[in-house]
């Protein structure tokens, strides 16, 4: 996988620029057109002080504003059109992108960042990147060129140079208000979107466990919990606001002191003859004339500050690469035909922490099952993740054929591994999309076969929409056997050379359990197979048997062999049968 480049801003501007310089050319003559209104106004002025004004003048006066008005209207709104639009498009780009590099992202990565977290970034943080380079950058534009023009005009007007630099004097102070204030407003705006982000993990956390709230009535210390999530939003959002209210009101007020210092000199220079009452009139709508730009300013100054903390958290998000990164020169390798192969695998998930798993040794032939047992915590679906390779195992110590695992590519190592976890995820659509979930084009012949293999085909047949009945999130329409065996009919439809089952069939009863292991027998009898379970009844038809204890195989041999030796795989076995002789009302001997 490539790295991400964090230069996201600069990118996008160096594909879009010309729809920018399009909207900046509409935003300049729009304020160009808009600037004339004082300079006309400041003539007939001084045609009505000297009398010459006549009734042709006022209607010529009349229908000039009137153009100037439509052709501000115009361009102006044809330059927030465009600026808009791009603003549209680079959110559409940017969630794509950061979904496409969630889904390059390695396990690790999901278990350091919780769901709630990730949706941050897509809503609040694009969000506030997309409003600083649309509106933004539309409001920035408009008033650069709105001051600029009205300056220029001021100083063609005939108005004297003095004036009007008294006049704008008190707006040079601007930029040092903005270096000192800037800074402030950009770190405590971090501090929202983190606090933001913590929220919405928590709310997303509660919303998904809201049913193990209630039946443990612990709806106060969920509450509780929520509420100081919700505190610590608030008391960010307030020393935000603190701040970036101060900002907010200096710029205006300085734009007031411009406009009083306009007024006094002005009028001062206007009753001892230096200058006309056009001349004033005009300098008094120009200056007026600054106050929203200058408004526009502080209000975007203030959001690009906000932006660019959401900016650092997505350019961090993105510079993030996933620990699993194929070679430039990976293979792809035929599973069905290679033999898997695992020597002195030691794995721990951290450096320095213990070890999950310890000189683990294995052959498996293609063809062959491979049952494994162990106590909860042993280390049985850790192995699994690595021969997926969720997470890199040691150089060396899983080899398909002679091919290292980390040599393989990962469509090539993936598609050909169907892996069945035991908590049985489904999505919020359809059962049929669901189970044909790696092929959404499979016929429903191949989904109602792969059915009936699970065990679940009588229950979907007696939903009201069948296979086509949608499910809730997380497929929380069914029960936990019922989502458990419809995960399994998605990992046996897929009919991959190596099959994976985590425990898929612990929800299931016994009888059940019978039957889907001797459909996966029958369907599977040349393909190889992974069978983790608690209940030994699952996997003794292997050929092999793997006990896992602590990490390392304590046992190993076919249901037979080990029952004969003394050790853990015997104990569970008696404990087992014991369970099942007090159920089924016999006794035990």
């Amino acid at each position: 996988m490539k790295p991400a480049n964090p230069k996201l801003i600069r990118s996008f501007f160096l594909k879009t620029w010309p729809i920018y310089a399009l909207s900046l050319f509409f935003h300049f003559v729009s304020n160009w057109i808009n600037v004339n209104v004082p300079k006309v106004l400041g003539k007939f002025t001084d045609q009505l002080q000297q009398g010459s004004l006549t009734h042709d003048s006022v209607i010529s006066y009349s229908l000039l504003l009137l153009a100037i008005g439509i052709g501000q209207v115009l361009f102006n709104g044809g330059a927030t059109y465009l600026v808009m639009y791009i603003g549209r498009k680079f959110e559409y780009h940017l969630r794509q992108r950061l979904f496409s590099h969630f889904t390059q992202m390695s396990e690790r990565f999901y278990s350091n960042n919780g769901v709630g977290r990730l949706l941050s970034y897509f809503m609040n943080d694009v969000t506030a990147v997309r409003e600083s380079i649309s509106m933004g950058f539309n409001a920035t534009a408009n008033a650069a060129m709105l001051l600029t023009a009205a300056v220029t005009m001021m100083i063609t007007s005939g108005i004297p140079l003095y004036l009007i630099a008294a006049s704008v004097f008190p707006l040079l102070l601007i930029p040092f208000i903005v270096v000192y204030l800037g800074p402030v407003i950009r770190r405590r705006s971090l501090a929202v979107q983190e606090s933001l982000g913590r929220m919405t993990e928590l709310a997303e956390e509660q919303f998904g466990g809201v049913r193990v709230t209630k039946k443990f009535a612990a709806e106060d210390i969920m509450e509780r919990r929520f509420n100081a999530s919700v505190d610590e939003i608030s008391r960010n959002q307030l020393r935000l606001v603190r701040v970036s209210s101060l900002f907010q009101a200096l710029i205006p007020y300085l734009g007031t002191i411009a406009l009083i210092t306009a007024l006094a000199f002005g009028g001062y220079l206007l009753i001892h003859g230096p200058i006309t009452l056009g001349n004033f009139v005009a300098l008094t709508l120009y200056v007026r004339m600054l106050m929203n730009p200058l408004q526009q300013i502080g209000n975007v100054i203030n959001s690009i500050q906000r932006s660019r903390a959401s900016l650092e958290r997505l350019n961090g998000l993105l510079g993030q690469q996933s620990e699993i990164v194929e070679a430039d020169d990976a293979q792809t390798v035929n599973l069905a035909a290679a033999e898997l192969r695992i020597r002195d695998l030691t794995f721990a998930y951290n450096p320095g922490s213990q070890p999950v798993l310890q000189h683990i040794r294995l052959t498996l032939k293609p063809g062959q099952t491979l049952g494994i047992v162990g106590r909860t915590g042993s280390g049985k679906t850790t192995l699994m993740k690595l021969l997926l390779r969720m997470y890199d195992p040691p150089a060396g110590c899983i080899k398909f054929g002679n091919t290292d695992i980390r040599d393989l590519t990962l469509e090539s190592l993936r598609s050909q591994i169907a892996y069945v976890p035991q908590d049985g995820f489904l999505f919020s659509t359809t059962i049929r999309e669901n189970i044909a979930f790696h092929n959404r084009e499979a016929k429903l012949c191949k989904v109602k076969t792969a059915a009936k293999q699970a065990q679940i085909y009588d229950n979907i047949a007696e939903l009201p929409g069948s296979f086509n009945t949608r499910l809730g999130e997380r497929g929380l329409t069914l029960s936990g056997g019922q989502r458990q065996r419809t995960s399994l009919a998605r990992g046996l439809i897929k009919n991959a050379p190596l099959l994976i089952l985590d425990d898929s069939v612990s929800a299931v009863d016994t009888v059940t359990e019978k039957e889907i292991i001797a459909s996966i027998r029958r369907e599977r009898a040349d393909k190889t197979t992974i069978i983790i379970a608690h209940r030994i009844s699952a996997l003794k038809h292997a050929d092999v048997i793997l006990v896992l204890d602590e990490g390392a195989i304590v046992q190993k041999g076919t249901h037979e062999q080990l029952l004969r030796e003394p050790g853990l795989y015997a104990e569970l076995y008696a404990i087992q049968e014991e369970g099942l002789h007090h159920a089924t009302g016999t006794s035990y001997s």
